[in-house]
This record gives structure tokens, sequence and C-alpha cells, in this order.
């Protein structure tokens, strides 16, 4: 089956920052063209990407089957190539050769979030955060879905996933390479503005709502954190988004 993205952010941001993913564009033949699809068609040709206005409603279909979801495509939807995963060591050696004295790079881990909303948004506080990096597993984890894709509003494009076989085996060579290791564990007593996330290289640790982070994983961690709440948990997305702005409240504005 053919990878189809959807809505006017995540078709416009791919084109602004990889046009190559996409394939074919699809237009709602019906629909009244505003600033943003105005600004996809203009890519669109400046990249030689072919557009067709059609009725959509197959494309619909075809993203519902995919997704179990009703989407709304806002009268846009992409064929494009799959994202393209990294390597650990890919990651650890780009950032080390861009490595410098006054920047230290900051990355998160995914262990088990299957919610691809939670994802998208994950994948989108981080990246506007200014994160170097998402890294999750090849099981118990989402795959990039459309859903995820919308979800991000296209920051999927803007950030590398990077794909390992075991999330244990990719926090050893993490601590090996300098890297220090925050665990967000709603069980622990420590909140997360208690930690000191100036210069190091660390990696935030999110687990699945309900399951939380794996027994392994905790074990291994430098840190662990909660962010303290008088009603129920907030869900991973609402978390990360509390604790990822924290971190650079601290690195970057004090």
């Amino acid at each position: 089956m053919k990878n189809y993205i959807y809505g006017k952010n995540a078709v416009l941001e791919t084109l602004l920052k990889n046009p190559k993913r996409i394939n074919k564009i699809y237009i709602s033949k019906n629909i009244g063209f505003d600033n943003r699809l105005k600004k996809i068609k203009e890519e669109a040709l400046n990249n030689s990407v072919i557009i067709q206005f059609t009725n959509l409603n197959k494309y619909l279909d075809i993203i519902k089957e995919e997704t179990g979801e009703d989407v709304n495509l806002q009268g846009v939807v992409a064929s494009v190539s799959p994202v393209e995963y990294i390597t650990l060591e890919e990651f650890i050696g780009h950032a080390k050769k861009n490595d410098s004295l006054d920047k230290y790079k900051k990355l998160i881990i995914l262990d088990g979030v299957s919610d691809p909303h939670n994802f998208g948004a994950i994948i989108r506080t981080a990246t506007a955060a200014g994160y170097d990096g998402i890294l999750i597993g090849n099981h118990r984890a989402c795959p990039i879905t459309p859903i995820v894709e919308k979800t991000s509003a296209g920051a999927i494009n803007h950030i590398p996933i990077i794909k390992v076989n075991s999330l244990s085996g990719a926090v050893d060579y993490l601590k090996n390479n300098d890297w220090w290791i925050i665990a967000l564990d709603m069980n622990n007593s420590d909140n997360y503005f208690d930690v000191n996330y100036k210069d190091m290289n660390f990696a935030l640790v999110l687990g699945a709502e309900g399951d939380g982070i794996s027994k392994t994983l905790l074990n291994k961690a430098d840190f662990k954190i909660k962010v303290p709440s008088k009603f129920e948990s907030l869900n991973v997305s609402a978390c990360a988004a509390v604790v990822i702005y924290e971190t650079i409240r601290q690195t970057e504005y004090s």
C-alpha cells in the first residue's frame, strides 16, 4: 500500500523540508484556496511535484482503513515515500562531529508509546523546543502513520527519528558516550523542576500510559522524575511538553 499524508500543515512542511518524499499531491476540486493551499501549490510547482485536483473520498477511505479513524483531510492528501529512520550510531557520530562546548544535546526516548496522537504531539513539541532527536524501538512502538504525521503538523520532517532493536542497549550506548538518562516515572518523589539539566547531554525517557517505563530502563536511569498532580496524571504528551519546556527554560533562558 502507498503511504499517504494529509492536512495542510503536514503536506506543506514536507514540501518545504523534504520535497523528495512527495510523489504526488491530490487537492479537492471543490475546495477554496486559502494561503496555505496557495503555498502548497507554489512549492509543488517549484519542486516539480505533480498536483491532481480530484474527489478525495477514495483517499479518505484508504486512510481510514489504515488508521481506523475518521480524519479531516483539510482538502489535501499527498502520496509519499516513508520517513527514513537513522541509527543511533549515525546520530551519535553526527552529534560528535558537530559538537561544541556550549551546545549539549537533548534526546527523547519513547518506551512503549503506541498512541499515534501522543507520538505526533511529542514530535511536534520536541521539534519546537529544539531537541535533537527522538528514539524509538522496533517493538512496542507506534509506527509513523498518517495520523502521526498529521498530529506532528509536519514537524516529523525537521527532527531525526532513531530506531533501534533494543532500548536497553541504546541506553547503555548513550551512557557509554557521556549521556545522562532521565526517566519520567510518576511513582518517584523528585519533581521534574528539581533536576539541573544544564551542562550535560541527556535523554528524557517517556513510557506508555498505564504501563509506564520498563523496570530495565528505570534501573538504568541516572535521574527519576515526576510531574506532580493533584488529580489523575497527565497523558504522556502533556507530561512531555511540561518537562521539555522546563529543560529549555533552564538550559537556554536562565
